[in-house]
């Protein structure tokens, strides 16, 4: 496994514990299907939660925040259909698209969730 790999899967334990905190329950992490790749699946009381987890070392470039451009939004709402199409014991809940930012701080990592950072239309 590569470095890059590694760090990631790390950066994504770690969001997971931290929304785990946070009183979500996770579904699955790492869902790949043909239209792309969701980090975690959370359940957030009845509303379905699809996260990309981005971790930034620095602000430069902005940072965690513009990680995320429409491209990679449209891939994840498309997995997204995906994998409720194949789960149809979650039909009924609502649906959330958010984002974990991870940035690496002078005194430590700062946790940034964003709650409805994009949405499908």
């Amino acid at each position: 496994m590569n470095l890059n790999l590694r760090k990631g899967l790390r950066f994504e334990d770690q969001a997971r514990d931290y929304l785990l905190e946070r009183g979500l329950l996770l579904l699955q992490s790492n869902y790949r299907c043909r239209f792309g790749e969701i980090d975690l699946i959370m359940l957030d009381r009845e509303t379905v939660c699809f996260i990309e987890v981005k971790f930034r070392r620095s602000l430069t470039f902005g940072g965690a925040a513009v990680a995320i451009p429409c491209s990679k939004q449209r891939k994840i709402i498309k997995a997204a259909l995906f994998y409720l199409a194949a789960h149809k014991r979650l039909a009924h809940h609502a649906l959330r698209f958010d984002a974990l930012l991870i940035q690496q701080q002078s005194a430590g990592i700062d946790f940034n969730w964003i709650q409805n950072a994009f949405y499908a239309e």
